[in-house]
Order: C-alpha cells, then sequence, then structure tokens
C-alpha cells in the first residue's frame, strides 16, 4: 500500500529529523553558550542517553496496547520540547530539552520497526524496511540542513522552530496514511510472561549480535559527524554553519544505497550485504584523511552509504529472525544502538585532544571490522 510505505517513510523521517540537528551548528553553539567546542557534543549525547533508557520499555509497552497509536503520539509529544530548545538560555537547559526529545523517540523507531516486521513478510517486509531507512536517512540530512541554513538566515534557534513545526505537520499525516495494525497479538501476562519474554531474547546469539552491530554502526555514524564538523570548521577548510549543514547532504548517498542494498539482500542474502557496506564505509573513513575537501566530502559520502546500510540491514534482521515479542526486541536493539550513539559522541573526543581527526579514524577502523566479523559469525 502506498499509504502505508508514505507513512512509514515518515515516521523514519520524523524521528531522525530531530536527533543529529546540533551537529550542524556545535561552533555556534558553542559561542552562544561561551562552552568548549567538544562540550557541545553533549547535545547528541543527551538524547541518545535518554532513548536508551526508555527504548526497552517503549518495546514492552508497544508490545501490550499496539502500534499505531504509540507513534502518532509520540509524533505529537516530540514537537514540544523540540520548540523549546528555542527558548535555551544555556547548553544545560538545551540539554534538558534535548532529554526529553530523547524520551519521545523510542516510541517512533522501535514501534514503527515492529509494525513493518508484523505488517509485512518476506520480500515485502525487506522493502518497506528499505523505504523506512530512506526515510531515516532524509531525516538525518534534513535536520542537519534545515538547522545550518535557519542559521546563517536568523541564528541557530530558528532551526528548531521549523523542524518543531515540521514534526507536528509529520505527526498529522502519519496519523492519516498509517493504517492501524491488522497482525498484532498483544502479549499477556505478568511480570513472569515479561521477565520469560527477556530471557527468551537474552537467550537469542543472533539478535545480541545485531544489537552490538547497531552499537558499533552509531558509534561510528556520531562520533564521524561529531569530529568531523569540528574538523572542517577549522582551518584549512574554514566551513561556515551553512556550509557545514550542505555537507551533510552526502547522507542522501545512503537513499541509493539502501534502494541497491535493499534489491542485493534479497538476491545474496543480509550477510554478505553487510560485508560490502562496511568495507565501503572504512574506505570512505580512510579518504577523509586527504587534506582535500573533495576528498573528505566523498569519503563521508561513501561512510554514510556503507553505515546507513549497515543499519537497514539490521533493524530487518530482528524483524525477520524474532517470532514473539518483536517490539521488545527491537527496543533492545535500540537500547544498545543509541548508548552507542552516546558514546560515540564523547568517547571519541580522547582521540581528538590526543591526535585530531587521524585519531578519531584509527578509533572507528577497528569498530567497523567488528560489524562485519559479527555478523558473518552470527547471520548465518
Amino acid at each position: 500500500m502506498k499509504a502505508r510505505a508514505a507513512a512509514v517513510a515518515l515516521a523514519g523521517f520524523t524521528n531522525f529529523l530531530n536527533l543529529y540537528t546540533p551537529q550542524a551548528i556545535q561552533p555556534l553553539i558553542a559561542a552562544d553558550f561561551a562552552v568548549d567546542a567538544a562540550d557541545t557534543g553533549r547535545t547528541i549525547t543527551a538524547s541518545l542517553i535518554a532513548v536508551a533508557l526508555v527504548a526497552p520499555f517503549a518495546g514492552a509497552i508497544s508490545d501490550r496496547v499496539g502500534r499505531k497509536r504509540l507513534i502518532v503520539g509520540a509524533c505529537l509529544l516530540l514537537a514540544v520540547p523540540t520548540l523549546l530548545i528555542a527558548t535555551a538560555t544555556s547548553l544545560e537547559a538545551m540539554l534538558v530539552w534535548r532529554f526529553l526529545q530523547g524520551l519521545a523517540l523510542p516510541f517512533i523507531f522501535a514501534v514503527t520497526v515492529a509494525y513493518i516486521g508484523e505488517e509485512a513478510a518476506g520480500a515485502e517486509g525487506i522493502r518497506l524496511t528499505g523505504i523506512y531507512g530512506m526515510g531515516c536517512i532524509v531525516g538525518g540530512f534534513g535536520g542537519r540542513f534545515i538547522a545550518g541554513i535557519a542559521a546563517d538566515l536568523a541564528g541557530w534557534r530558528a532551526g528548531f522552530v521549523v523542524i518543531g513545526l515540521f514534526t507536528l505537520a509529520a505527526s498529522l499525516a502519519i496519523a492519516l496514511l498509517l493504517p492501524a495494525e491488522r497482525r498484532f497479538q498483544a502479549q499477556r501476562g505478568g511480570l513472569l510472561a515479561q521477565a520469560a519474554t527477556w530471557r527468551s531474547h537474552f537467550g537469542n546469539a543472533r539478535l545480541l549480535a545485531t544489537c552490538l552491530i547497531g552499537f558499533a554502526m552509531l558509534f561510528s555514524n556520531v562520533a564521524t559527524y561529531t569530529f568531523v564538523s569540528l574538523h572542517l570548521a577549522a582551518e584549512p577548510f574554514g566551513l561556515s554553519p551553512a556550509q557545514l549543514g550542505g555537507v551533510f547532504a552526502v547522507y542522501l548517498v545512503g537513499v541509493a544505497t539502501t534502494a541497491i542494498a535493499t534489491a542485493l539482500a534479497i538476491r545474496i542474502g543480509r550477510r554478505a550485504t553487510l560485508a560490502l557496506a562496511a568495507t565501503l564505509a572504512a574506505g570512505g573513513l580512510l579518504l577523509t584523511l586527504l587534506p582535500l575537501l573533495v576528498t573528505v566530502i566523498a569519503g563521508l559520502a561513501l561512510l554514510s552509504g556503507g553505515l546507513l546500510v549497515v543499519q537497514n540491514l539490521s533493524v530487518g534482521f530482528i524483524g525477520a529472525t524474532v517470532t514473539q515479542a518483536r517490539s521488545a526486541a527491537v527496543g533492545m536493539y535500540v537500547t544498545t544502538y543509541y548508548v552507542g550513539g552516546a558514546l560515540g559522541g564523547v568517547v571519541p573526543a580522547l582521540a581528538w585532544q590526543a591526535a585530531g581527526w587521524p585519531g578519531v579514524v584509527a578509533l572507528l577502523l577497528p569498530v567497523l571490522a567488528a560489524m562485519g566479523v559479527l555478523a558473518a559469525r552470527y547471520w548465518r
């Protein structure tokens, strides 16, 4: 159904539109609040920590009450702290609103993935997951791009106002377009039944490995774009906020690679496709070491294309390999995924301070290799 595909894409768009917005405007936030530029990485970490804390509960709640109502309600609630970020008078106040944003996001991400896993099986499920992934990619680019353009035109706060209004509009569109779930079966029982569900998930080695792949993927993604923004804002590049926002257009390469990888996964399997994606990401990361803007941008494009394929494959693999309490399983994935992202915003700061951008690259290459090893072992 075209309406269902559009609604799923909008859900992914809305989630990631809000998540990474500050990355294009970190230098401006640092100057406005008189803090070190590296400290602004906490604006990403705050949301990611909130997501990691809430995701397991979001999945468990959804497995009991349903899918669509939570997706739409979370989108509506998300708009509130997004708009209030524009009123922040300090970095600490901004971190509070960013944390509150993160509390709503799992009810979009985890529940939409569970919805897809239940409502679309086999190749149709892979295709719908691919459409969802493309929405996520466009949203990830859109949040950064809007923030960068708005910062040049009317200050960094204006970007959050625009994104808040986009979020409200998207929530209404999802409410109209997304069909109610038809195959959902509510999980019954009390604490003992819930404990049995978690024991089953923690005993699923394929699920745990996929969670670690998600951890590595978002760690790499957040680390890259948090610190490459500082790299490109400094000499010899000296990019402005709008120019940094434009650099994030490389995210859109993921739309093409996800479409290609979707067809490839149907033909040769998820495991082989992930190996190709991880190799592409590692090659792109190495390319960013060259001291030319064009090569840095090309490297980021390859890195983004590879990492976003990994994300899409991992989400689809959970829906295919878990047969009960899918939303709880996705909640586990989302928790480890965003813990990885939270650490990706702060751990590489040590490498950055010690060796700059080459230090960050040296840290990330083994992480990318680990994704391929885990998939090779557990995605059989």
